[in-house]
C-alpha cells in the first residue's frame, strides 16, 4: 500500500472511510439504511486500519449513525481520544423495497428496474422507494461541506458507506452525476482522501487506500 503524503499544515482534509465488512456484504445483500452490524472480520479490519488514520492526527471524527459505521469508528476514537459525532446525512443511499435482497433476487422480482439500475451506473431514478441519486449527492455533499467548514486547516475522518462516499466525493469535486461510475467502489475499510486547495478547490488526493485485501461489495 502506498500512503498518500501528509498534507501541509493548514490544509483542510476530509478522509472518507468506508465501514468494515458485514455479513450482508459477504452475502452481497443491499444494506442501505438497514442497521446491520460488523462481523468479526469487519471489527478486525477497523482495528487494523485505525492506527493508520490516527497517525494522520485528525481533529474530529464524524460518522453515519448506522451501527456498522459506529463500530468502525470506535477503535479510531479509542486511539485518538476524540469523541464521535453522529450525522444521519452520512447514511448510505436508501434502497426501499430492495434492502436485504441480493442482485439476483431484485432481477427476478423487478427485471426491468434491475436492468435500468445496472445500465445507468447508479444514476437512474428507480422507484420502489429507492432514494434518487441526486438526493443522495445533495445530502451527503451538504454534510461534508459543513464538516469541512467546522475544522478548517485540519484533518477530519468521516466514517460512512461506499455509495455515500462516492456520491459525496462527486459533489465536492463538482463532477456531473453521470460520472459517478468513474470512481471505483470503495473496498470495505478503505478510504478516499479529499483536500481543499485555495486555488483549485476540492482535489481528489487518494482513493481506495487501506490495508485490507478484497473486492468492492454492495453498499
Amino acid at each position: 500500500m502506498t500512503r498518500p503524503p501528509s498534507p501541509a499544515p493548514g490544509v483542510t482534509t476530509l478522509i472518507l472511510w468506508r465501514h468494515g465488512v458485514t455479513d450482508w456484504n459477504i452475502a452481497r445483500r443491499i444494506q442501505g439504511h438497514s442497521d446491520t452490524p460488523l462481523n468479526a472480520q469487519g471489527r478486525a479490519q477497523a482495528a487494523g486500519v485505525a492506527p493508520l488514520l490516527a497517525a494522520r492526527e485528525p481533529v474530529a471524527i464524524v460518522s453515519s449513525d448506522l451501527n456498522r459505521c459506529r463500530q468502525t469508528a470506535a477503535p479510531l476514537a479509542e486511539l485518538t481520544g476524540l469523541p464521535v459525532r453522529w450525522d444521519r446525512r452520512l447514511r448510505e443511499r436508501y434502497y426501499g423495497e430492495w434492502e436485504g435482497l441480493t442482485g439476483a433476487e431484485i432481477a427476478e422480482r423487478w427485471p426491468e428496474s434491475y436492468a435500468r439500475w445496472r445500465a445507468a451506473h447508479d444514476t437512474a431514478d428507480l422507484g420502489h422507494g429507492v432514494e434518487r441519486p441526486a438526493d443522495v449527492t445533495k445530502r451527503v455533499g451538504e454534510a461534508l461541506r459543513e464538516i469541512a467548514d467546522a475544522a478548517p486547516g485540519a484533518t477530519t475522518v468521516v466514517v460512512t458507506h461506499g455509495g455515500a462516499a462516492r456520491y459525496g466525493t462527486l459533489d465536492l469535486l463538482d463532477w456531473p452525476l453521470d460520472q459517478v461510475h468513474s470512481l471505483a467502489g470503495l473496498v470495505n475499510c478503505h478510504f478516499t482522501e479529499l483536500r481543499l486547495d485555495a486555488r483549485r478547490g476540492w482535489v481528489l488526493q487518494a482513493h481506495n487506500v487501506g490495508t485490507v485485501a478484497g473486492a468492492p461489495t454492495y453498499e
